[in-house]
């Protein structure tokens, strides 16, 4: 009940300005652990065999670091230059790093403290994070290939400032590659303000069904690690935000009360 409150509550412009940023902070500052580096709720491709090959250090990550893969390689990554609005913890750009491998990828977020944690956590020569704030984008017009934006979009405030700031950013031909969920009565706004940002749309996909999965294939060690890492009186309110099978998340997205999506989108 209180996760679908909380969820009601970030339809409120006001709400999302005054609630992510010192949740993401206490959460970097309170639990700073290593192995905890994604804070998506991951995905499943429909063939098994397009999963991508990965370190044994990296497979515990398996889930959440796929929706980053198959994002990103909407469109050709290698020598280019890139920009992560709402890295978090780091794990999503730090992959596209060393898998990928761009010219150079900064990581960008609001969080000062997740932005300190993430970047002592990963080490990349292609890689440094920043801290900076999405409705104002601290680089130069024209400065990137491709924008990447995984589970962020509906923490901020504006959205339409958002799409703007990514189309000033982008460099004429960039790319603008974004994956979220919405209430589905919104979807539709959504999809107007990113259009009425300039931006061409390349393509679309509904990927409910593909990250549904990946909670369920996930699910025993995302609750041994909750259970591992966080104090027994709050792992409940974790299970919830993380999105374990059978929490709210997980419910409205197989009912479709929630749609998750990505958009990849292109600056002609």
């Amino acid at each position: 009940m209180l996760a679908k409150i909380f969820l009601e509550l970030t339809e409120f412009s006001w709400f999302r300005r005054i609630a992510w940023k010192p949740i993401y902070n206490h959460l970097a500052k309170q639990f700073p652990y290593d192995d905890w580096v994604f804070m998506n709720y991951g995905y499943e491709p429909a063939d098994p065999a397009e999963r991508p090959e990965l370190d044994a250090s990296d497979e515990p990550d398996r889930y959440p670091l796929q929706l980053y893969h198959f994002l990103a390689t909407r469109t050709e990554i290698k020598d280019k230059t890139m920009l992560e609005v709402g890295s978090g913890r780091g794990g999503g750009a730090s992959y596209i790093a060393r898998y990928l491998k761009p010219e150079q990828i900064t990581g960008m977020d609001i969080a000062n403290h997740a932005v300190e944690f993430a970047g002592k956590r990963h080490q990349s020569p292609n890689l440094r994070y920043v801290t900076g704030n999405a409705e104002a984008i601290p680089f130069g017009d024209e400065s990137f290939d491709v924008v990447i934006n995984v589970e962020s979009s509906h923490a901020y405030g504006s959205v339409e400032r958002f799409f703007s700031e990514v189309r000033r950013v982008l460099r004429p031909g960039g790319y603008f590659l974004i994956t979220d969920m919405r209430d589905p009565k919104n979807l539709a706004s959504f999809e107007e303000t990113l259009l009425a940002s300039g931006l061409q749309m390349a393509s679309k996909e509904v990927i409910s069904e593909r990250v549904v999965q990946a909670i369920e294939l996930e699910d025993d060690l995302k609750r041994a690690r909750i259970r591992k890492q966080i104090p027994a009186r709050y792992v409940k309110f974790f299970e919830e935000f993380g999105g374990v099978k059978g929490s709210q998340i997980d419910k409205d997205l197989r009912s479709g009360s929630l749609v998750y999506f990505w958009y990849v989108m292109r600056k002609v």
